[in-house]
C-alpha cells in the first residue's frame, strides 16, 4: 500500500506571506493535483472557500502560526504514520493499490466548521485520494492523522464492499461512519476519535436513531446526506432537511455498529468487509 502525503503546509506558509493578489494562483498550484479528482464545476478557489478553506482574499493574522505550528508538530509525518499502522491492521482486506492525501488549512471565521464539524474534516468520496481540512486546536492539533484514519477506513471498506451513489441506502452510509470511528478507536483509543459521533446524546440522539431506521432502506447519494450530516448541512447544499440534529448520523452508525460488535464478538476490523445488512441484521438482535 503506498500512501503519497503532498506537502502542502510549506507551499501554504509561502503563500501566506505573499502580497493579497497573488494567493489565489499560488493556490491553485497547492490544489492543482487534486483538482481533476473533485468532480465540482467551477473555480477551485471559490470551492476552498464554500468547503471552510482559509481565505486568499483577506489577511488574517491566525493563519500562518497556524500552518506554522501544524509543520512544527510534523502532522504530515503523523498523518502518513497513522495511515501505515491503519494499513496494516486491515492487511486481510483488499485496499487500494496507492492513495494520495492532502491537508488544508481550514478557515477558523467558519462557524460550520468550528462549531459543527468541531474544527475539522475528511473525505474519501474522490478514488484515490484522502482529504483533510483543519484548523489545528490544542483539541484537534493531535488528531487530524486519527481523522486519516477514518477516511482511509471507508477507502478500504469501498474496495471490499459496493458503494453505488445510485443504490447505495441510509444504511450502509450511517453504518459506514459509525465503523470507520469503532475501527479508530480500536486502533488507537477512544481519544483519537472525531467529534462527530459523540455530537448528539441523551434523547436527542434516541429521535435521531428512531428517524434514521425509519428511513434505512431509503436509496440514493442525493438522500443520504441528510441522514448522517443532518439538517443544517442539508440546507447550505439546498437539500431538504429531514429533522436530524447536526452530525447524528456518526452517533447512531457507532451506536449501530457497537451493538453488532457486542452480538457478535467481532472487532472493528473484522467487520470492515462485511456488507451493511449483516451489521444491521446483527445489531438488532
Amino acid at each position: 500500500m503506498e500512501f503519497i502525503v503532498h506537502d502542502t503546509l510549506t507551499p501554504i506558509a509561502e503563500l501566506l506571506e505573499q502580497p493579497l493578489e497573488r494567493r489565489p494562483g499560488a493556490l491553485r498550484e497547492v490544489l492543482a493535483p487534486i483538482r481533476d479528482a473533485i468532480p465540482m464545476p467551477g473555480d477551485i478557489i471559490d470551492i476552498h472557500h464554500r468547503g471552510a478553506g482559509f481565505r486568499v482574499d483577506a489577511d488574517d493574522p491566525r493563519y500562518l502560526p497556524a500552518v506554522r505550528r501544524m509543520i512544527e508538530e510534523d502532522v504530515l509525518g503523523q498523518v502518513e504514520r497513522e495511515l501505515h499502522r491503519a494499513s496494516e491492521r486491515l492487511a486481510g482486506a483488499r485496499q487500494p493499490d496507492r492513495l494520495q492525501v492532502m491537508l488544508v488549512l481550514g478557515n477558523p471565521g467558519d462557524d460550520y466548521l468550528m462549531n459543527v464539524t468541531g474544527g475539522y474534516y475528511g473525505m474519501a468520496g474522490s478514488p484515490g485520494w484522502l482529504y483533510l481540512l483543519a484548523w489545528p486546536t490544542d483539541d484537534t492539533v493531535g488528531r487530524i492523522a486519527h481523522c486519516a484514519v477514518h477516511e482511509f477506513h471507508h477507502s478500504v471498506r469501498f474496495t471490499n464492499v459496493e458503494w453505488n451513489p445510485a443504490t447505495v441506502t441510509v444504511g450502509e452510509h450511517v453504518v459506514a461512519e459509525g465503523l470507520a470511528e469503532a475501527f479508530v478507536r480500536e486502533l488507537s483509543g477512544p481519544e483519537a476519535m472525531g467529534p462527530w459521533s459523540s455530537k448528539v446524546t441523551g434523547a436527542e440522539l434516541d429521535r435521531a436513531h428512531e428517524l434514521i431506521m425509519t428511513d434505512i432502506g431509503l436509496a440514493g447519494m442525493r438522500n443520504t446526506p441528510a441522514y448522517v450530516l443532518g439538517d443544517t448541512a442539508i440546507r447550505n447544499f439546498g437539500g431538504e432537511p429531514r429533522g436530524i440534529p447536526d452530525m447524528a448520523g456518526y452517533a447512531v452508525g457507532l451506536r449501530l455498529v457497537d451493538a453488532h460488535l457486542a452480538a457478535t464478538g467481532m472487532t472493528a476490523t473484522e467487520s470492515t468487509v462485511l456488507p451493511a445488512a449483516r451489521i444491521l441484521e446483527s445489531s438488532a438482535t
